[in-house]
């Protein structure tokens, strides 16, 4: 996602901060690989050029000298991207029902994208229901049912009605038992003057709190079209992107948005039920320049996080009866953040680490090993892994693990030693951390100087 963007700015702001003096050779260089970055990210050219102007305006101003210089460019080249990108708006709640009507053309992913924010909200403590109200494409609804099947949703649809006025007021009486109802219409083809009655019609009739566009990524400058349109005939309130991790032209939607003054809400950037995130301006650019995102990684750990299931580990990280149940709980999580290459960009500092594809793709699978160990222990093992300290049974019972996983030793053994480092770090470090709320900023510290005291925890 835009990683040759990311590459450009980053090297933009390097070269700012290392110069000795800013000349007009430099300045230019930078302002030409910008330009040639932002343009095919399909960033508008209008945009480019004045942002470029902009660059130039201010690295030439004699009134501004030295390092001062360097740091209000850099500051400004921050700015004018944030500004670029649009203004941070988010999906807020009313203390009563909530009616979001999600629309979208064809092929724009609207149906899985409903599914992906029924489970965000859900996971965020919500009572959230899914309602089938595209009667035109076929197996529609049969989509929407087997995805509320699969991640455990709550969904309502009728397979027989062709009308969807009349299938909305079927439910209309069972969905007020719901915090919040999201709404799935029909798309078409192009916006049409079927589709705009059809809609309308529609919002008259369950009259929506929100009415929220599902736009893909790939279509790039034309999707400035495509949100005034929808703007102007239906009355958006925002827009969620989708296809964001397939597409150099991501750039083009984010922006042309922006200028339409359509608040994006959401980028969804991959097809998993957790690959949705609420879209921050200021974080998403953080990203793009490899300084992580830490707000973002701590509300994607949400959506994956079962609740119940992590105040009964807290409860257990208190009593320092940390069990390796607990381990392959945390290990499912992590795969359900989408593996070390979705949640790298997120982590300060690893952004810009060249970390090899073939080492990331060995650590998945390091997990994936890790799970298929602790399943092969019995209940007393994985409840009580002090019991592998006893040397009289400790390389027999490996032995049996590891010839029933289908591993070396050596893999049940590294797995071991892992879960002591981690009992360790978190002995007066997470024992403090409500994991429902995330890491407050003094707790990420403590947890910080934990890890540098062990240079780095390896998956060894």
């Amino acid at each position: 996602m835009l990683e040759k963007l990311g590459s450009v700015l980053r090297k933009a702001t390097d070269k700012i901060a290392n110069a000795i003096f800013l000349d007009k050779n430099l300045v230019e260089q930078i302002i030409r690989d910008l330009q040639r970055a932002l343009i095919e990210a399909d960033v508008s050219i209008i945009l480019v050029k004045q942002l470029s102007d902009k660059i130039k305006k201010t690295a030439f101003d004699e009134r501004i000298k030295g390092i001062e210089k360097k740091e209000h460019l850099i500051k400004l080249l921050h700015e004018e991207l944030v500004k670029i990108l649009g203004e941070y708006k988010q999906l807020k709640l009313k203390p009563k029902q909530n009616k979001i009507m999600l629309l979208g053309l064809y092929g724009a992913g609207k149906t899985t994208t409903i599914a992906k924010l029924a489970n965000w909200f859900s996971k965020r403590g919500k009572k959230v229901a899914m309602l089938g109200l595209d009667v035109h494409r076929p197996a529609a609804k049969e989509q929407l049912q087997q995805l509320a099947e699969k991640n455990n949703l709550n969904v309502f649809v009728d397979f027989e009605e062709k009308d969807a006025i009349k299938t909305y007021k079927k439910f209309k009486k069972e969905l007020k038992k719901y915090d919040l109802v999201l709404i799935d219409t029909a798309g078409r083809h192009d916006l049409d003057k079927e589709l705009v009655k059809e809609i309308k019609n529609l919002g008259k009739e369950i009259n929506p709190t929100e009415t929220i566009l599902i736009m893909p990524a790939d279509i790039g400058q034309a999707a400035k079209k495509q949100a005034q349109e929808f703007q102007n005939v239906l009355k958006i309130s925002g827009v969620i992107i989708t296809r964001m991790d397939s597409t150099a032209k991501a750039g083009g939607s984010l922006t042309a948005c922006a200028e339409t003054k359509a608040p994006v809400y959401f980028i969804a950037n991959g097809e998993k039920i957790n690959d949705l995130e609420e879209f921050n301006p200021e974080s998403f650019l953080s990203r793009l320049l490899g300084m992580g995102d830490l707000q973002s990684l701590i509300e994607k750990i949400k959506s994956v996080t079962n609740e119940k299931e992590q105040e009964k580990i807290q409860k257990r990280l208190e009593q320092g009866k940390l069990t390796l149940e607990d381990v392959i709980e945390q290990v499912k999580s992590m795969g359900q953040l989408g593996g070390f290459d979705k949640i790298k960009n997120l982590i300060p500092g690893l952004g810009k680490a060249k970390i090899p594809d073939e080492m990331l793709g060995a650590q998945e699978e390091k997990i994936k090993k890790w799970e298929h160990i602790i399943k092969s222990m019995t209940k007393q093992e994985r409840e009580s892994p002090e019991i592998f300290d006893d040397k009289k049974t400790s390389t027999s019972r490996i032995n049996r693990i590891a010839k029933g996983s289908g591993v070396n030793n050596s893999d049940v053994r590294a797995l071991l030693k892992q879960y002591k480092m981690l009992q360790e770090m978190t002995k007066g470090g997470i024992d403090e951390m409500d994991m429902s709320k995330g890491m407050s900023q003094k707790q990420m510290q403590k947890l910080m100087k934990k890890f540098g005291k062990r240079k780095v925890m390896r998956f060894k």
